[in-house]
């Protein structure tokens, strides 16, 4: 089937509620369908990022229109991205491109609001597997769910340990020398953990593992465990390996004291600022991605730090991956000219040398000092850099331990769930066992009734499609 015919099949699931989707979008401060002009196609790209992020799209879509005069990309900033584009595409409207968190790919494309690009690739002449080869292969397998490519990546990021060295030193660490198991992290961890003599409350700690919060959904793989098991059926339970992640999680909790540990946060700033924990110096070590560098520079221009792997159990490989992911909607009046910019997004200039002569996913990931996902990286881009030490990130993608999220259409509801359970394990109100096991009870149902509405909606299509087909005459 030509990329442009599958674009007028909107799944019964969304026309059904076109109407209330219309009338919900007359309220959106979003424009989905720019005014024509120069006699180029105009395209709405709908993205989340804000400040110096969205400049540098605006910078890479600049630089699209400027390379052909046939379309025009016309970037909009809006909040809630993800609320906002799965109504618009109810309500028959979408923009034509759309930026997206990786967790969102799976279930958007099982409620029928993403087109597939496979047929896409194949109309270029190349099978999806060689198509997609172009990235690191961690990157190249995250848009997938179902045997499709719903969402190619932008920007990416492995999240690695960050360890201040001023306060290695101070201790006697190596300030070199991160801790390379779970067991030396508890140990350099304790040895950074300072107490006021006189009170004994905390001033100083060596590692918390919900600092930041943003990744305690990944104890299970950082354990080994699974969130699936090889039937597919939910598993968070009854996998000992995610057990024990949340156990170890706990009993954070139970060494350095629940209370003392609430009152040591609550002196916390937010992320980006000077009071952050980590640029203040009052943890030593944190999980973070690319970005942190970035962030360091504004508020913490003397920080010293270094980045190693995340310490694991048994020594081996692990590197949890990120990426903001781009998408071509349901509904999209000029799906080929989608594609050629998404196509734009999933490129680059591998002779640039100079920063003008930049091109594609290099310029975004350029300016957001975020590694690339392609495989390739031209030589300004590796050796001007603005992260100085982005060639250690570009390995740890490159590792053989290298994972992401699952791609499932209840991911979403799964990882708030996690979430959820996390705190009521760390605040110890609740055992790993029993939380997981509530966690497990609620997610099987929706599962069930996840592939129920799933199976009902292929029935509903096969039906619409049958009954749209030509009577064959005698």
């Amino acid at each position: 089937m030509p990329p442009g015919d599958f674009s007028s099949r909107i799944p019964l699931a969304i026309r059904r509620v076109g109407l209330v989707a219309a009338l919900v979008l007359s309220g959106l401060a979003v424009s989905c369908r720019p005014a024509e002009s120069d006699g180029r196609i105009q395209l709405s790209y709908w993205e989340k990022w804000t400040g110096a992020e969205a400049a540098a799209m605006q910078a890479t879509v600049d630089a699209f229109n400027a390379s052909q005069d046939r379309i025009r990309v016309n970037l909009v900033t809006t909040s809630q991205v993800d609320r906002k584009l799965l109504v618009a595409t109810a309500g028959g409207d979408p923009p034509d491109v759309a930026g997206l968190w990786l967790a969102s790919v799976a279930s958007f494309a099982d409620r029928g609001a993403l087109l597939p690009l496979d047929d896409f690739m194949r109309a270029d002449g190349v099978e999806p597997y060689v198509w997609l080869e172009r990235y690191t292969p961690v990157y190249a397998t995250m848009g997938q769910h179902g045997g499709r490519t719903f969402g190619l990546p932008t920007t990416g990021t492995a999240v690695a340990l960050h360890w201040n060295k001023a306060l290695f030193r101070e201790v006697g660490l190596d300030p070199e020398r991160p801790p390379r198991t779970l067991a030396e992290l508890e140990e350099f961890s304790r040895r950074l953990t300072k107490r006021d003599p006189a009170t004994g409350a905390i001033t100083q700690m060596g590692f918390l593992p919900q600092e930041p919060p943003w990744f305690l959904w990944a104890q299970p793989l950082w354990f080994g465990g699974h969130y699936f098991d090889e039937s597919g059926e939910i598993a968070i339970a009854s996998d000992p390996q995610s057990v024990a992640g949340y156990e170890w999680l706990r009993e954070q909790s139970r060494e350095y004291g629940l209370a003392d540990v609430q009152r040591f946060m609550s002196g916390f700033g937010p992320f980006a600022s000077s009071q952050s924990p980590f640029f203040s110096g009052k943890v030593a070590m944190v999980f973070q991605g690319v970005w942190l560098n970035n962030f360091a520079r504004q508020y913490a221009p003397a920080l010293e730090y270094g980045v190693a792997p995340w310490p694991t159990v048994t020594g081996d490989p692990f590197a949890l991956t990120e990426a903001d992911m781009v998408v071509i909607p349901r509904g999209t009046k000029h799906p080929e000219a989608s594609w050629e910019f998404v196509q734009y997004l999933a490129s680059n200039n591998p002779l640039a040398r100079t920063r003008a002569e930049l091109q594609g996913i290099e310029i975004v990931c350029y300016l957001q000092e975020k590694t690339s996902p392609l495989r390739d990286w031209s030589p300004f881009f590796t050796e001007h850099h603005p992260h100085p030490l982005i060639a250690f990130f570009r390995e740890l993608e490159s590792s053989p331990g290298a994972v992401h999220a699952p791609a499932s259409g209840v991911w979403q509801e799964y990882s708030r769930e996690l979430a959820t359970a996390s705190e009521r394990i760390r605040l110890l109100e609740a055992t790993p066992e029993r939380a997981l096991g509530q966690v497990q009870a609620r997610m099987t149902t929706a599962w069930s009734l996840h592939r129920t509405s799933l199976e009902r909606q292929r029935r509903a299509a096969d039906a619409e499609n049958s009954s749209n087909e030509p009577t064959i005459q005698p």
